[in-house]
C-alpha cells in the first residue's frame, strides 16, 4: 500500500484534490481534521479530557462538545490552546496509524492523508510520498473569502502561523499548482499517481 500525504496551507484546494482523488483512484482518503471531530464525540477517547479542561460550558444541550466555544476558549490563550492540542494531536496520530494497520491488512492499494498541520506534526514519517498542494496568495487570500467568509486580518493571522511556501516545497516530495484550472490540477494528479 502507497501511503500519500496531502498538505498545503489555507486555501490552497486540498478539498478539491481530495474531491478529485476519491472519485478517481482506489484507496482510502483520511482528513486528520475530521479524524479529530470524531474523536471529540462522546465515548471517544478525546472527550473526558476536553471536557475537564474546558468544563460544562463547552457542552451542548445533548452532551456533545461545541468546537465553537472550544475555539473561543483557546483564541487568545496560547497555554490552554497547547494543553488541547497536547490531548487531540497524539490521539489523532494513533487513530490515523491504526487505521493505516488496519488497511495495509485488507489489500488496500493507496491511503491518502490530509492535514492541515502534516508536517508540524510529523505525518509526513510514515508516508511514502508527501504532495504540497500550492496556490498564489491572492488566489488563497480569495478562496477563503468566498467560501469560509474569512475577514483580512483572520487571513493574515492565518497565514502568518503557516508554513512558508519555501519550507513547504523543501520538505514535500512535489508540489501540485492549484491556481483554479481544476483540468491542470487534475493532469498533475494524474502524471504523480502514473508514477506510483
Amino acid at each position: 500500500m502507497k501511503i500519500i500525504g496531502i498538505t498545503g496551507g489555507a486555501g490552497a484546494g486540498k478539498s478539491t484534490v481530495l474531491g478529485y482523488i476519491r472519485e478517481n483512484y482506489p484507496g482510502v482518503v483520511l482528513e486528520a481534521d475530521k479524524v479529530g471531530h470524531l474523536l471529540l464525540q462522546p465515548g471517544e477517547s478525546c472527550y473526558e479530557p476536553v471536557t475537564e479542561l474546558f468544563g460544562a460550558q463547552v457542552l451542548r444541550a445533548d452532551g456533545s462538545i461545541d468546537r465553537q466555544k472550544v475555539a473561543a476558549q483557546v483564541f487568545s490563550d496560547a497555554e490552554r490552546l497547547k494543553k488541547l492540542n497536547s490531548i487531540i494531536h497524539p490521539r489523532v496520530k494513533e487513530y490515523i496509524l491504526q487505521r493505516i494497520d488496519e488497511e495495509k491488512k485488507r489489500g488496500t492499494p493507496f491511503f491518502f492523508l490530509e492535514a492541515a498541520l502534516f508536517l508540524e506534526e510529523k505525518y509526513d514519517a510514515f508516508c511514502d510520498e508527501v504532495w504540497y498542494i500550492d496556490a498564489d496568495e491572492e488566489v488563497r487570500r480569495r478562496r477563503l473569502i468566498e467560501s469560509r467568509g474569512y475577514s483580512d486580518e483572520r487571513i493574515d493571522g492565518l497565514f502568518a502561523n503557516q508554513l512558508s511556501r519555501t519550507e513547504f516545497a523543501r520538505r514535500c516530495t512535489c508540489r501540485i499548482e492549484n491556481n483554479g484550472d481544476i483540468g491542470r490540477t487534475c493532469r498533475q494528479i494524474e502524471e504523480r499517481m502514473r508514477g506510483l
